[in-house]
């Protein structure tokens, strides 16, 4: 393994570090975009509860918001509640982004990555065919160990960012549709509350 990094050159440095951020943001983001974190099933029960015995104090409004992200959005439209309907909107809207902008953390940088590590095994590509040219200009092409010392090069940072650049653009993908999907989530079970809130809907 290390004599293919050092076959490769120095971009494969730039390529290799890529790759240990990429390894990183997914791991961090699979911990943290876990579904019971994010949605924990018992959240809308213990609020509907709450409501019903008339505890929906600041103390228990407010360990609702630090509960998960759901938590901090209804959290938001609850305080609000006695202002209105649109107030109670607005503030949920206005919490909804804010959480949104958390759990997309990172995946602007895994996209970076993504985009960025083709374009670092194409310029060891172009190094390496440069190499391959200026031997040949120097020794011709008689020898075959210095041309391939150069076509190697060109080829292993080529590959090495395809590695890395194939996988990171798949869990940007995958992370970017959950995120979605729990949007979308959270969107439902904040207008049920708003319903609730103001008499449009039953419970349930």
């Amino acid at each position: 393994m290390f004599e293919l990094i050092r076959n490769g050159g120095w971009l494969m440095l730039p390529i290799i570090l890529c790759s240990i951020g990429a390894m990183g943001i997914v791991a961090e983001r699979f911990w943290s975009l876990q579904r019971k974190k994010i949605l924990p099933p018992e959240l809308v029960p213990q609020i509907w509860n709450l409501v019903k015995a008339d505890k929906l104090d600041n103390p228990a409004l407010r360990r609702i918001k630090l509960n998960s992200p759901l938590g901090a959005i209804l959290a938001s439209g609850l305080i609000n509640s006695r202002h209105g309907r649109e107030m109670m909107k607005t503030s949920i809207e206005e919490a909804g982004r804010q959480v949104v902008h958390e759990l997309e953390h990172f995946l602007n940088t895994l996209g970076t990555i993504a985009s960025v590590t083709p374009l670092l095994g194409l310029l060891g590509t172009v190094v390496g065919m440069i190499k391959v040219f200026a031997a040949i200009m120097i020794h011709g092409v008689g020898d075959p160990g210095i041309l391939a010392g150069g076509i190697s090069e060109a080829l292993l940072t080529t590959a090495a960012g395809l590695t890395v650049a194939i996988p990171s653009l798949i869990f940007h993908r995958y992370f970017e549709r959950l995120v979605d999907e729990y949007v979308l989530n959270m969107e439902e079970e904040a207008l049920k509350l708003i319903d609730v809130m103001h008499g449009d809907r039953e419970e349930g």
